[in-house]
């Protein structure tokens, strides 16, 4: 009974991986703390340089036949800021992203163009997006070790592409953003070099649609936060909705509900321009597959931007 069991967990993770392989970003529970890495229209839209960092590990300990790790891990590192002189603002990110025995390590660098429009503030941005892609298949345990069609060895390409955002954001009151990564789904080199295989590492093309807003109760102390992130390639695509409550603009606590897959749990805790949250995502797919954890830290360095006669609050602190 041990075995089948986990023979339909494998059976089910492979489902579930199979998604992922078609809709390779990864999606982070606090997934308002990325909005500069997966919409190049957002970076500057605060008031000062932003500092990020998150780890995430999904699927905790989850291990293959072997007894090796593969579940996937994430770790992220972003920056971005304003910039006066270039109508806008720059943003910077750097993520390392780990599943089974595949490795990327994605860098994109980012500018935003800004205008009024209504009540608030309109980014156009654009990035350069570059991926170095490997996979080590000699840790493969293939049916046919002699398929010509399977690479034996760690094979490695550099997949360069590009960004496309926009982003409208009403200070301290909502906003909606919509973008798209890997815009040309460029195509690395073939992984085996014989006329039998054309099989090669592909950028897939992702959309979202993000969007919340700020809700004050009548008691000042007590602010709540909704929130929406819809990430999709066509072939799939996945659902979040959350909310956060923030207290004394302190602490909060905050539920997000990802569609078909886990109910996660959040909190968090600013100290003064520091802000420290924590997420553990419930699956609900069952079969014993293991919950996912996650931790972010960002910063926000203020700067004097007493040109412009808004005063905005990064979303990252909403």
């Amino acid at each position: 009974m041990r075995v089948l069991r986990y023979i339909i967990v494998l059976l089910v993770l492979l489902l579930v991986c199979n998604e992922i392989k078609a809709q390779q970003a990864p999606m982070f529970t606090n997934y308002s703390n990325s909005y500069a890495v997966i919409n190049p229209g957002y970076a500057g839209l605060s008031e000062g340089v932003n500092i990020l960092g998150i780890y995430r590990d999904q699927w905790s300990g989850f291990k293959d036949m072997d007894g090796n790790r593969v579940s996937p891990r994430t770790l992220l590192f972003s920056g971005d800021i304003p910039v006066r002189f270039l109508g806008g603002g720059l943003a910077l990110g750097i993520m390392k992203d780990e599943i089974g025995f595949e490795n990327n390590v994605s860098v994109n660098l980012g500018y935003s163009y800004h205008f009024d429009l209504g009540a608030g503030t309109l980014g156009l941005g654009a990035a350069f997006n570059l991926v170095n892609r490997s996979m080590d298949f000699s840790k493969l345990n293939p049916l046919v070790s002699s398929d010509p069609f399977l690479p034996t060895g760690e094979e490695t390409s550099m997949l360069f592409d590009a960004n496309l955002g926009v982003f409208w954001m009403v200070p301290e009151t909502y906003y909606i953003g919509f973008s798209v990564t890997n815009l040309f789904e460029s195509k690395g080199k073939e992984l085996v070099g014989s006329a039998e295989s054309s099989a090669s590492f592909v950028g897939d093309r992702t959309f979202y649609l993000v969007a919340g807003f700020e809700y004050q109760f009548t008691n000042s102390l007590f602010a709540i936060l909704p929130s929406l992130c819809i990430m999709s390639d066509v072939a799939s695509t996945q659902y979040n909705i959350g909310s956060k409550v923030m207290y004394n603009d302190r602490f909060w606590v905050g539920l997000n509900y990802r569609f078909q897959e886990s109910v996660d749990i959040m909190a968090g805790i600013k100290i003064k321009d520091l802000q420290i949250s924590y997420a553990y995502d419930i699956n609900t797919l069952g079969l014993a597959v293991p919950g996912s954890h996650e931790v972010s830290i960002s910063y926000c360095f203020k700067l004097d931007l007493d040109k412009h006669p808004r005063i905005y609050r990064s979303i990252r602190y909403l």
